[in-house]
Order: structure tokens, then C-alpha cells, then sequence
């Protein structure tokens, strides 16, 4: 679901900047109020992925606030906005193509076997593991037979 429409804030918004800009932090939180649902349902768009343009939304605006005293008053703030969102969901998309990820779950092909398949488990096999065990149970029952003799060399 879209956000309503705003109508033309330009006036507001270069106000608010100028007020963020003078040290008036609260000026932020109007600047979002006003445009965070925009630039969220924007970023999703581009993205496809809900978390992360829920994530850039919230970056948006701290590029805004850091970067505060860079914008010009006489330039709309909303294409600086937008083009701070766009440019962070590029980079975004750009990292994505580097690192793809794949589910361990996904099935390459019918009746084929899923990546996680091929991997291989963290979990020693189940033959190490009665190994270990047996092992286990061999040192406690020797500790105990050691025990008692020095318990019975003591006592005498």
C-alpha cells in the first residue's frame, strides 16, 4: 500500500533544513514524518527486500543529518533526498551482485539435492562420536578405579 500524497512541501522542507542545519536536531524528525513513507516504499521498489529498504530508509536520513550543511536552499530537498536514497540503493544492489547469496535450502533442480546437502556438517560423524564417548566412559571409570586405590592406600 502507497502512502497518501503529499502535497508540494518544498517550503517546509527548506525550512526545516534550514532550522536542522542551525542545530535544531527536532527539524529531522519532521523532515521524516513528512517523507520517510515515500523514501521506504521507493527503496522497496528498487530493492524487492522489505528489511532492507527499511534499512536504507533509516540511512537516508542519517546521510541527511550528517550531511546537514551541504544542501543548498535554493535546490528542491526532495530530489537531494531522493537522490541520496537512489544512490544508497544502488550501492546496495551493486553489493548484492558481489556477494550473492544462495538458500541452503533450495533445490537446484527436481529430485536434485539442496546446497546444504553438499556441505558439510560442523557435527563429527556419528561413528566419532560413539568414539568419543566410548572414550569418555573409559577415563571416568579409570579415574574411579585410581580413586579408590589412592582412597584405600590412605586409609591404612
Amino acid at each position: 500500500m502507497n502512502p497518501p500524497p503529499h502535497p508540494d512541501t518544498a517550503g517546509q522542507d527548506g525550512a526545516d533544513m534550514a532550522r536542522l542545519a542551525g542545530g535544531e536536531d527536532r527539524a529531522l524528525n519532521d523532515l521524516m514524518e513528512r517523507h520517510a513513507p515515500r523514501i521506504f516504499h521507493f527503496l522497496w521498489r528498487m530493492l524487492g527486500n522489505e528489511e532492507d529498504a527499511r534499512d536504507l530508509a533509516q540511512e537516508t536520513f542519517v546521510r541527511v543529518y550528517e550531511h546537514r550543511g551541504s544542501f543548498r536552499g535554493g535546490e528542491k530537498f526532495s530530489h537531494w533526498l531522493y537522490t541520496i536514497a537512489g544512490n544508497l540503493a544502488r550501492n546496495q544492489i551493486r553489493w548484492r551482485t558481489r556477494h550473492p547469496a544462495a538458500s541452503l535450502d533450495l533445490e537446484p533442480e527436481p529430485g536434485g539435492r539442496s546446497l546444504g546437502e553438499y556441505l558439510p556438517s560442523e557435527a563429527p560423524p556419528p561413528g566419532e562420536r560413539l568414539l568419543a564417548e566410548e572414550r569418555r566412559a573409559a577415563v571416568r571409570k579409570a579415574s574411579r578405579r585410581s580413586t579408590r586405590r589412592l582412597s584405600a592406600g590412605w586409609g591404612s
